[in-house]
Parts: structure tokens; C-alpha cells; sequence
């Protein structure tokens, strides 16, 4: 089994809308993705977290903010990258706004 690193992007509106939410509306928008976590059952390592205020360094020590829109992470495990593909079909983060979307990444070992 491999492991495999998803990283979501959404646009900075939709983590505006997110961080303006009331407890009630964030606890009902969790709902959907604690379905898709119970579907991946063992296969989901890590359910990650939400990111914000990422920052681009750069090799002569300077850094600025990030434009890529990074906005979460998980860690799936899986026997190769169609299995993960299939982990994250009808994913919540898809639906959720405009402009959404989800990378996966396979973990090489070393």
C-alpha cells in the first residue's frame, strides 16, 4: 500500500464564506465530509486540516504570500493511484463552491 497526499484548493472567497459561518452552519457542512471519512474507513490516515496564510520562500531568504489557493490536506492510503482516485470520487470539497478543486500526490518511499 502506498500513501498518497490530497491536497484541496478552493478559491479565497469560499474560505471567507467558510470563516464567517456560524457554529451551526460549520458543524452541517462537516456532515458530508465525515461521510465521505467513514467510506474511506482505515484507507484515511490523516483527515488533515484546514490551511490559510500560506507563505512562498524563496532561495535568496525572501518570502511572500502563497497564490496557489492551497486551503486543506489529507493522507489516504492505497494500493495504487486509481484506488485513491476512487477514494475521493463524489468527494464533499468538489461540490462546495466554484472553483474547488483536489490534486493527489503519491507519497514516493525513500
Amino acid at each position: 500500500m502506498s500513501k498518497f497526499i490530497v491536497i484541496y484548493h478552493a478559491p479565497a472567497e469560499a474560505m471567507e464564506a467558510m470563516a464567517m459561518a456560524t457554529p451551526e452552519e460549520k458543524a452541517e457542512g462537516m456532515k458530508p465530509w465525515m461521510a465521505w471519512a467513514e467510506r474511506c474507513g482505515a484507507q484515511l490516515l490523516d483527515m488533515g486540516a484546514p490551511l490559510m496564510g500560506g507563505q512562498r520562500l524563496s532561495p535568496d531568504g525572501s518570502s511572500s504570500p502563497s497564490t496557489k489557493e492551497v486551503t486543506g490536506y489529507s493522507i489516504l492510503e492505497a494500493e495504487n493511484m486509481d484506488a485513491a482516485k476512487a477514494l475521493l470520487d463524489g468527494h464533499p470539497h468538489l461540490t462546495w463552491q466554484g472553483g474547488c478543486d483536489i490534486e493527489v500526490h503519491e507519497a514516493i518511499a525513500m
